[in-house]
């Protein structure tokens, strides 16, 4: 798992540099910076979610994903653990939960997520990973300087997530087929415009409930497009 070490080193690295430049923004540009950031994730999330072909599977696929994750209360269980987290090491940072998932959305929802840790997991060189981990760093500047230190500990689960894609890619030793992974980065698409209007407070919305919606996209995908790509 070279590649997702390298890239969790790439967004520790990233965000402590944001993190000295937050100290040196004026409160007065946190806001316009904020809604800059909302505007390029609902930018990334439409751009994904173009590559979907398979609309009535996306649809289903977010209905009954909203549901197991509302079931499950998968959101206020994580922003729990985010809380509990913040409370360990002692920060007072009052965006630490929404940085930690914002920062986890945006770096593990894309097509090189996938495509990079499947890669690496069948044994070959991860170029990709280490492609996305150049452009994570990039990205974690300008998040921490934001967000603050909860995009540090966006590491967590991007390590559990882009390690386990790794490691089952490693075990069943085949990719996914193309077709399912524009269809993933679609629905993936989908969720980060949601993130990207709750940044913006256009609307609350409970992005991390629907994250069952990619299982369920991938089963249906394997299900019905299974001779796409015979």
């Amino acid at each position: 798992m070279i590649g997702t070490l390298v890239n969790v080193a790439a967004i520790i690295a990233g965000g402590s540099l944001g993190l000295l430049f937050r100290t040196k923004i004026p409160d007065r540009l946190f806001k316009i910076v904020f809604q800059a950031l909302g505007i390029f994730t609902l930018y990334l999330g439409i751009s994904m979610a173009l590559k979907a072909n398979e609309l009535l599977i996306m649809v289903f696929s977010l209905v009954v994903g909203a549901l197991l994750g509302e079931y499950f209360q998968l959101e206020e269980r994580i922003e729990k653990f985010g809380e509990k987290l913040k409370k360990r090491i002692g920060s007072k940072d009052a965006n630490f939960t929404t940085g930690l998932l914002t920062a986890f959305m945006l770096f593990c929802m894309g097509a090189m997520t996938i495509v990079g840790s499947m890669e690496e997991g069948m044994g070959k060189e991860p170029t990709l990973l280490l492609t996305k981990s150049l452009m994570d760093g990039i990205s974690s500047v300008a998040l921490a300087a934001v967000l603050g230190i909860g995009v540090l500990f966006s590491v967590v689960p991007l390590l559990i997530f882009q390690g386990g894609l790794t490691l089952l890619a490693a075990y069943f030793g085949d990719v996914i087929p193309e077709i399912i992974i524009n269809e993933i980065t679609g629905i993936g698409g989908v969720l980060i415009i949601g993130l990207g209007l709750s940044i913006l407070d256009v609307k609350k919305i409970k992005v991390l409930n629907m994250l069952p919606a990619i299982l369920v996209e991938l089963l249906l995908c394997y299900l019905f497009l299974y001779y796409k790509f015979l």
